[in-house]
């Protein structure tokens, strides 16, 4: 399975609105354009309107087109404000966020006014393209949350599970990650993992399989799970892999991207409706998958 097949699974008879918080981005516009011509989503465009429209012109974007609507703010730090309420009152499904810093637009995701926050978590999925595997692997969290307790991480499974479900994962296999694959009392994410085992059993995590703890070789090599000797509905299959801290994730994230030359798409999930997250340094085609994949996890939810 490929990080584009996504893109063939979104609803393309009835198109979500996506609110872009700081359009006046050169890389944003481009995944913009590339959505349209994908026909994946409408578009709200939150910005100063002229600076909007002149780099819209300088990479060919037909500003005018009735899929795309330019809300011009002046104030950039008041764009999130302003893509946020746009959700909320139900004008557009999907926030994405554009050239501004992350801080800014969770604070606007996040204020109890108009915001999109619920009772859960709030983490960070994505979605990996890994040459040398046979299937997309997702992987939390990355952005969200430091040092999650049992509670968040059930909580950070739940929301993966949602994404790996509106891919087409219908039953995902979850790895809690640790250092070592059996449980040892000095060892808190072994311990976390092995009662995240049980809840998912007793039913406290619905709609996948969870067994942990796992060391990464184990979690996505049958071969390295095989030699330890462990049996497991996961083990060498995992289709979610979730890291014990956001160091271990990010470590994992960059590494996937660095060393295999992975394809990553990645969203928020938690909130009321998925968000967008894309880095400066992430290519046009990359924002395109993350675009692709907040608008099929909307659907789902």
């Amino acid at each position: 399975m490929k990080l584009n097949s996504i893109m063939e699974q979104v609803d393309k008879t009835h198109h979500k609105k996506v609110a872009v918080a700081q359009a006046a981005d050169e890389g944003i516009l481009k995944a913009v354009q590339l959505a349209l011509d994908s026909n994946l989503a409408h578009f709200q465009l939150f910005g100063d309107e002229s600076t909007i429209t002149n780099l819209a012109q300088s990479i060919s974007l037909d500003i005018n087109r009735e899929e795309l609507e330019v809300i011009h703010v002046s104030d950039v730090e008041a764009t999130p404000t302003e893509a946020v309420k746009a959700v909320s009152s139900g004008n557009a499904d999907v926030v994405m966020k554009g050239n501004i810093d992350t801080k800014t637009l969770l604070k606007a995701v996040l204020n109890k006014e108009y915001g999109l926050r619920t009772k859960n978590v709030l983490s960070h999925v994505a979605l990996f393209e890994i040459p040398n595997q046979d299937r997309l692997i997702l992987l939390t969290d990355s952005g969200m949350n430091l040092e999650p307790n049992l509670e968040e991480k059930a909580q950070i499974i739940s929301n993966a599970v949602q994404v790996a479900r509106a891919i087409g994962v219908e039953l995902p296999k979850v790895a809690p990650l640790a250092a070592v694959e059996v449980v040892n009392p000095t060892m808190q994410p072994t311990v976390d993992a092995a009662s995240l085992t049980q809840m998912q059993r007793r039913g406290q995590i619905k709609n996948c399989v969870v067994d942990g703890p796992l060391a990464f070789d184990n979690a996505v090599s049958l071969e390295a799970a095989q030699q330890k000797g462990i049996e497991s509905e996961v083990a060498g299959k995992a289709d979610i892999l979730l890291a014990p801290s956001i160091e271990v994730a990010n470590a994992l994230y960059k590494s996937f991207i660095y060393f295999s030359n992975a394809k990553v798409a990645g969203v928020i999930n938690g909130a009321k409706s998925p968000i967008v997250l894309t880095s400066r340094a992430d290519s046009a085609e990359s924002k395109l998958y993350s675009l692709a994949l907040a608008l099929l996890t909307s659907e789902r939810s």
